[in-house]
């Protein structure tokens, strides 16, 4: 068997560590199963709006605010209702209208996110991208949140512009599960499909978008199976009942929490598949 002397792997690990902020990523660390935070229900009512004025008045258990955008008003209603609040933030892109914006160096971006202006993909090795997340977790606390709803976390299957490979975003979303878990937060494994069977453990719910309109539902099934709900939002059938209720069939057998809502998730309609 060859062997490599660690004065030759000191180079390319040095490189990596200048590079990205982190060395290579370590083995994915057993889920943090035990702590007093927030587990909804398999069978949880849910409402996602993430711009405009929200829209509290729904008969539901479970609302995702965006963390940065909402009224602290807003939350102490819910809360005084009986309400959870999840609060929404990206993990995995950098947006230019955040407080934050300007803490991301230009090496923590990536190519641009599609159509979405102001966007661009994070490298999730990054020790600063971490820490920046880090605080954004301590912002949820501060704000009431009952948990966090971390989106794009998928960059490795996306065409970000960096060498961001599979191990890497496991290794990012078990750190973001387990900083939300030590904190008390309940967390959200939104999308990311290829790696449900690595990370179900990890996570309390997962939420996901058009996974009907792609003909994936069936990958969420592990989160059922393991009694976590699963919060389905499609942007199809807004017109269309007849579609929304042969929808409302398929994923209540699947044991989904579907909603149907407006793309830019504004609060402008919303169709529950729920009672």
């Amino acid at each position: 068997m060859a062997t490599t002397s660690l004065s030759n792997l000191l180079p390319s690990v040095l490189s990596a560590v200048l590079s990205t902020g982190t060395a290579a990523a370590p083995a994915t660390d057993p889920a943090v199963t035990s702590g007093d935070w927030y587990r909804p229900a398999v069978d949880v009512n849910a409402q996602v709006q993430l711009q405009g004025t929200p829209n509290i008045s729904y008969d539901v258990e479970l609302y995702v605010l965006d963390l940065f955008d909402t009224d602290s008003a807003v939350i102490d209603a819910l809360h005084a209702d009986g309400r959870k609040m999840i609060c929404y933030f990206s993990a995995g892109t950098f947006e230019n209208w955040r407080d934050d914006a300007g803490r991301f160096t230009a090496a923590d971006k990536g190519r641009r996110l599609g159509n979405w202006p102001g966007e661009r993909w994070l490298d999730v090795r990054s020790q600063n991208v971490r820490a920046i997340m880090a605080d954004r977790l301590d912002l949820a606390v501060q704000r009431g949140c009952d948990g966090v709803d971390p989106d794009n976390v998928d960059g490795y299957s996306n065409r970000t512009g960096l060498p961001l490979t599979y191990q890497d975003q496991i290794d990012y979303n078990t750190w973001l599960a387990e900083q939300a878990h030590q904190r008390g937060l309940a967390i959200s494994l939104k999308n990311d499909l290829g790696q449900i069977d690595d990370l179900v453990a990890h996570f309390d719910f997962a939420i996901n978008e058009s996974c009907h309109e792609w003909d994936e539902c069936e990958l969420l099934m592990p989160f059922i199976e393991a009694g976590k709900p699963v919060v389905h939002i499609n942007y199809l059938y807004a017109d269309d009942p007849i579609g929304r209720a042969e929808l409302c069939l398929y994923t209540r057998g699947l044991g989904f929490n579907t909603l149907t809502l407006p793309q830019m998730l504004d609060g402008s309609f919303r169709y529950s598949c729920n009672p």
